[in-house]
């Protein structure tokens, strides 16, 4: 009984792995609002019954994955920021941080969507709110932890103030990337913009 709650668990796991990827492709190509539950489960390869095994509605799935790629990129950005050690050498850590944050345009579509979705529903706005101050908690600590190299400019504060920064620049340096495609140019204005940011 055991290994068949097993392999159930283990299959049930890899559906819901599969919608969420088919569903992310779908929505970045359509957009959500513009997807049906049906398209999600042709790309995927699966069943309605499928899809509501694991999922109550478009709703569910698309929260899921959102907090599923949120929840990487967080990961990403901390272990960025952490590989210099107790010293944070600014320029290469933003050269790793813009690297993480600008390889994937279908994933800031997505994140796009997200927060038109999330501006007009106070739970989902409070949970995207809940994301983004965990990744800037975890820029802010890394900047508060650093010796040696790191001098924040005193016009943005503290670590806090700084990891502000980070992200409305982050923000507005994608959407530029949205409208011209130019991953490479974004990527390098990014480096521009908060390595003058953090070292003044």
């Amino acid at each position: 009984m055991g290994d068949t709650a097993g392999r159930v668990t283990r299959r049930r796991l890899r559906t819901r792995a599969n919608l969420l990827d088919a569903a992310f492709s779908v929505f970045a190509a359509k957009g959500f609002g513009h997807v049906s539950i049906e398209e999600i489960c042709e790309a995927a390869g699966y069943t309605r019954g499928a899809f509501y095994s694991n999922f109550d509605g478009l709703d569910e799935l698309f929260f899921a994955l959102y907090a599923e790629r949120a929840e990487l990129i967080a990961e990403q950005v901390s272990g960025a920021l952490a590989l210099d050690g107790p010293d944070l050498d600014v320029t290469a850590a933003v050269d790793r941080v813009a690297d993480v944050l600008l390889l994937d345009r279908d994933w800031l579509l997505v994140k796009t969507d997200f927060l038109v979705h999330a501006a007009r529903d106070p739970e989902v706005a409070r949970c995207l709110l809940e994301h983004r101050a965990r990744l800037r908690r975890a820029i802010a600590d890394r900047l508060a932890r650093a010796r040696g190299h790191t001098r924040l400019p005193a016009v943005l504060g503290d670590a806090e103030g700084a990891a502000h920064a980070v992200v409305a620049a982050y923000d507005g340096v994608t959407t530029r990337l949205l409208l011209d495609r130019d991953v490479a140019g974004a990527r390098a204005w990014l480096k521009q913009l908060l390595t003058a940011l953090l070292t003044g």
